[in-house]
Parts: structure tokens; sequence; C-alpha cells
């Protein structure tokens, strides 16, 4: 203790104060916020530290459109709003060019097959599938700012909306449709789902307008993998039907997982042989393939196209064998040459389908996004948020009128355009190209190809989700809290479904957080010997505590949930339970309690904000040390905080001469505080020394 006493000395009223550069000389007085302002502020702010009136700030938020319509200022917005006007002149065309042209090629081709099962999941005929593969990848490669991103169809949102088509839309129970009949059920559901890809894409954009980038991080990394990994298994149930040459009507709500393999296993004996043989087949090149592009990513030039090799095969087997005469395997049959007249989705679905398109634009939004920042990131440039959530607004809002399907990035297919060496945006124009020729003059090759093999391919591509169970034991490791959120989700997830199961985990994920600040605990400071540092006394026992001296760091938000908290420690502390008696232990704190407390500095360093309820707690704090003699001391409040506590009425009680800059000048103004106090002065000096 004695290098703070002989590190500071207070001047006399009648003396210039060495305060010119109170950092770089040994001799300074404490510093309060006020003297702090008046030595490093600006000229105005003085002794108080007021609010800022509500005119200048309304003027400065007027003042950022203005500045927009000068040239400078639309050139900066224009190239905020179209990425390539930022990345395209700076292409390096002989260096990307031919990494992006063979990587959306690879893309593309993998998006055939792909487009056309995950079509299958949503319930509509595969060629919206291709539609979906074409119209938001073309929008993103020119609104969005991931660099390495892969957009188009995903099992996750075709699952969840596949459910909400069959809600809307429930197929008849007789389930013998003429061929008409057939046509009008199909051309419902597509409207359903395009109507929920309208009203995704509608939610997606209303946050952009309000800046609502930040919402992507109440999707912690735990929850979302969580989440796809327990869709993965829904998928594969789901698939399961397809597999064997089952025709079930789709479960859909609570447990529906559990229901479709009861299904399966009542129906199993009237499976068919020939698609239960094309399905083995399928996997049994599938899987392989999946393997050997991941174990020799490095040294493979491009990843192996097992998709659209097993669908030509395939789709040559079945028609040289006539496999859907003589065994009744189901096709894909006829894909519809060109692209869908444009058509407004049915806004008297809205309201029905709005419960769907919030669950569903969230995914799209926090998958993409954390997909995009991971790469960003490892590539070392950055993403925008709220215009990541432009780019699938309108991609999802503009598709949907050309009979899309709710769409976002992949995890699959980003892999697969990293591998292949993607390097910008231009890599998503040669994948539409590649659908392009499909939908214009390729779509007859795919008469024959059987549905079992797209089946298959929807479960092949969840293998990267299944694996993400493989990370729980190093979760466990880092932290306990991810490790139940991750559990708690995915349990969620695969009894209840999707859309309940993704509101249980952001729910439990915060509550963790609620809880976490709930039960922190209050550190008692204490000084390091022949320094100026307070470090918390738990950590050693050579730290110095000054009798008649209390020093309290409260680390975290002082809010509504954590005042009885903030209360209850502070009364033990400082002895002020209610008519004289002594306050309860709170857990965590030891046995006894120093001599009666005649200072006490609360350091409020690690509280970074506080609510009115938080800060009425600190005003009654403030009139209770003040009534029963105890001299309290508040340090490292930042702005908002003081704004506040001021606000609260704490600074009626608490002067501008009680608030601190650091727990150092406080503590060392409580020295003072007690040296001029005779009656403890006399033990204060023996351990000071």
């Amino acid at each position: 203790m004695s290098g703070l006493l002989g590190a500071r000395t207070c001047s006399s009223p009648g003396e210039a104060s060495d305060l010119k550069y109170p950092l770089g000389t040994r001799l300074r007085e404490p510093l309060t916020e006020a003297r702090f302002q008046q030595l490093f502020g600006d000229e105005e702010q003085v002794q108080e530290l007021p609010t800022e009136p509500v005119g200048p700030k309304l003027c400065r938020m007027w003042r950022r459109p203005a500045s927009a319509c000068s040239r400078p200022g639309a050139w900066r917005l224009l190239q905020a709003r179209l990425p390539p006007l930022r990345w395209l002149p700076l292409y390096r065309w002989r260096a990307w060019l031919l990494g992006d042209a063979v990587a959306g090629v690879t893309v593309g081709v993998v998006h055939v097959p792909q487009g056309m099962a995950f079509a299958l999941l949503t319930s509509v005929p595969p060629v919206f599938g291709l539609y979906t593969s074409f119209f938001p990848v073309l929008i993103y490669s020119l609104l969005g700012t991931g660099r390495h991103l892969s957009t188009g169809t995903f099992a996750v949102l075709s699952l969840m909306t596949g459910s909400a088509v069959e809600r809307l839309v429930p197929e008849p129970l007789s389930r013998n449709l003429s061929g008409i009949e057939k046509e009008q059920l199909d051309a419902q559901r597509v409207g359903a789902a395009a109507a929920v890809a309208f009203g995704s894409g509608a939610l997606m954009l209303g946050m952009f307008v309000l800046q609502l980038g930040v919402l992507s991080t109440f999707l912690s990394e735990p929850v979302v993998k969580a989440l796809t990994s327990g869709a993965a298994l829904h998928v594969l149930v789901s698939q399961l039907p397809s597999l064997l040459g089952l025709s079930l009507p789709r479960q859909i709500g609570c447990f529906s997982l559990f229901k479709t393999l009861a299904a399966v296993l009542t129906s199993l004996p009237r499976s068919s042989p020939a698609e239960l043989t094309i399905s083995a087949l399928s996997l049994a090149l599938l899987v392989p393939v999946k393997e050997l592009n991941v174990r020799f990513r490095d040294k493979l030039p491009t990843p192996i196209p097992g998709e659209i090799v097993m669908v030509l095969l395939a789709s040559v087997l079945c028609f040289t064998s006539s496999l859907d005469t003589k065994y009744n395997v189901q096709i894909v049959g006829l894909l519809p040459e060109g692209f869908p007249q444009p058509l407004l989705p049915s806004l008297a679905e809205l309201p029905r389908i709005l419960a769907d398109s919030l669950p569903i634009a969230l995914v799209t939004f926090a998958v993409s996004a954390s997909l995009a920042s991971m790469y960003a990131d490892k590539y070392s440039y950055t993403i925008d948020p709220n215009q990541e959530l432009l780019a699938h607004g309108v991609s999802n809002l503009i598709s949907s009128f050309f009979s899309c399907f709710p769409n976002s990035a992949s995890l699959a297919t980003t892999s697969l355009l990293v591998d292949a060496g993607g390097n910008t945006q231009l890599a998503g124009l040669f994948s539409c190209i590649v659908v392009l020729l499909v939908l214009l003059w390729l779509g007859p090759f795919f008469y024959y190809l059987p549905k079992a093999v797209l089946a298959c391919i929807n479960i092949s591509s969840m293998r990267q989700m299944f694996f993400q169970m493989q990370e729980l034991p190093q979760l466990w490791h880092i932290s306990r809290m991810d490790f139940a959120v991750w559990i708690v989700t995915w349990v969620a997830v695969v009894t209840l479904n999707v859309d309940l199961g993704l509101a249980v985990g952001v729910i439990f994920s915060m509550m963790t957080v609620v809880c976490r600040t709930q039960r922190v605990q209050c550190l008692a400071l204490g000084l390091a010997e022949g320094t100026e540092l307070y470090r918390p006394l738990r950590e050693s026992h050579r730290l110095l505590q000054v009798p008649g001296l209390c020093i309290l760091r409260y680390p975290t938000p002082l809010y509504f949930g954590t005042r009885g908290n903030f209360r209850r420690i502070l009364e033990w502390h400082l002895g002020l339970g209610e008519g004289g008696k002594a306050s309860p232990k709170p857990d965590n704190l030891p046995d006894t309690v120093a001599e009666p407390v005649r200072v006490v500095v609360l350091d409020f360093s690690g509280v970074t904000f506080a609510d009115a309820a938080g800060a009425r707690e600190v005003a009654q704090l403030a009139s209770r040390c003040r009534d029963v003699g105890i001299h309290l001391l508040l340090a490292q409040c930042n702005a908002s905080v003081l704004e506040t506590l001021a606000r609260a009425g704490v600074l009626d009680r608490v002067t501008p001469q009680q608030l601190f800059v650091s727990v150092q000048d406080a503590a060392a103004h409580a020295l003072e505080k007690l040296v001029r106090g005779s009656s403890v002065w006399s033990g204060s000096q023996e351990v000071l020394h």
C-alpha cells in the first residue's frame, strides 16, 4: 500500500495542481469524472454529465440520409447495395476466372439433381427445384456480400416448407387422383410454397429496413448446428417411404418423425423390391463418393460429381429395362421446358402462412449469415449482415413470382464451391448457366429418373449435418452450458418439429444467458502490495484489505433480473439488514465479514448497462449508505450507465466528487477519508505499512 500512498500527493487549494499530464507524472490527485472531463473532455463538459437533448440527435439522424443525396454519398450507397460495383473492378481475371468457372459448373451440376430432390421434400414437382436453383442464385450473385456462399435449395428449409404446404393443402384421403386432379393439387401446393417464400422474403426485407441484422446473434452456433442436425434426421425418416417404394401420407406436426417411422414399419411388407434395389445401389455409390471427396479434397482437382453420375446411370437403367412399366417404379416424368410465367402469389394466403414464414426467414438468415461469416473470416474479408438480409429477402421475394419455394445458403454446396476453387460471386453465374441449359434443352433426359434416386441424394447430402454430432465431446469440454443448449435444441427438433424446436432452442439459449447473469458473484477486491493493482481477494492470501474500506466489483449488467441479487450481496457486505438484523449470507461468499465498513467503492466496470429498476436500486443503496454513515464511491461507470443513474436521481444522493474514473483513484480518495477518521486510522496504518 505504500506504493499507492507514495504515488499521490494532494495539492493545497492555493497551489497549482500538476495535472496537465496526470498519466505521465508520478504525483497526482485522485481523478473524479468531473475533473477528468475538465482535463481530457470537451470544453462544454465541465462539472456535470448532461444528457444530450433530443433535437441534436434527430438532426443527426436526418443528416445521414441527406448526405446520401450528394454525388459521392449516392455512389457509396449504390456500391453498398450493389456489391459487384465494389468487387468487380478489383477482380483478378487471370487468377480467379478459371477457379470461378470450374467451381460454378461443379456446383451447377450438383444443383440439378439436388434441386429436384429437395422439391420432393417441399411436396412440389421436381422442376420447381430447378427454378429455385436458378433465380435465387442469380439474384444473390448481384446483391450478396458472401464471396464464397452458394445459395439455392436447402434441405432444412425444404422440410419446413413441405410441412407448411402439407398442412395448407392436404392430400385427399382417397389418394386415387386422376391426372387432372393431380395437376390441380400440384398447382395449389406450388402456390402455397411460393406464398411461403413471398412471406419470408417480405419479413427479411422488413428486418433490413429496421436494420435488424444483429438478430442473427440470437441464433447461437449450438442452436443452429443442433437445428440442422435434428432436421437431417427428419429428412432421413421422411425419405424412407420413397426409398422403399411406399405411398404413404406425409406426417406433420409434433412427433411427426415417430409417426412416420411407425407408418413405415407397419407398411414394410408392401415395399417395392425394385425401388428398394435401386435405393440400395444408389446409396452404395453416393456414400463412398462423398467420403472420397472429403478425404481427398486436397488431391482431387475437382470433387467427383457422384450425384450426376448416379442420375445418368439410373435414368439409362430405367429406360432400357422399362422399370416404370414392368415394376411400377415412380419416375420424375416430363420436365417442362423454359420458365414459368411470372405470377404474384396469392395474398389471401399470407395471414395463414405468416407463422410458417417467420421461422423460415430466421433460419434462412441465421444459416446464411453464419456460413458467410465463417468463410469471410477464413479468407480475410467482411460481410454486411444487413445487406445479407436485403439479398436473401429480395431473392425469396422475386423468385416467388416464378413459383420458387424458400431458399438460402446451403452447407453442402458452399463447401463444394470452396473446395472446387471458387473465389467470388461470379461462380454463381456459371452455376446458373448449367441449370439454364437443363431448363431449356436437357430436361427430357431426366424423364426416366427414378424418384428413389432423388431420395437417396437427399439422404447423402445430409452427411455434414449428421457428422456435426462429432463436435459434442469438444463442446462438452469447452462449455457445459453450450452443450446443454445443443442437446435441448436437438431433442426438441427431433421430438416436436423443426419450427417448435427452433423456438425451444432460442428461448433456452437466452434463458441460460439470463440465469448466468443472475448467478454472478460480486468480487471483493484487495490491494497487491507495492502496486496500485486491485485483484479479487479469493485469488491470493497476500492481498491487503484496509479496515473500514470495502471495494466491490459487480461484473454483470444491472437490470430487473439482477437487482435482487445486487441488493442481497451489498446488504451482506455492508451490514445493511432490515431493522438492524443481519442480512442472510448469499451463496459463494466468505463466512465472516470484516469490521464495520466506513467507505465502500463500487467498481462498475463490468456493468455494461442498467435499466430503471437497477438504477433505482443504486439510488436506494446510496440513501441507505448515507443514513448509516457509509461513504459511497462509484468507479468506472460508462456513459450510458451514468446517464441512466442520473435520470433515476442517483446524482441527487451522490455528488460528482464521489464518481471516479478508476478503482485506484476511488481507493486513494477512500484512504484520505479513513486517514481523517482517527477511530480507524490507528488500525489502518498498521495494515498499510
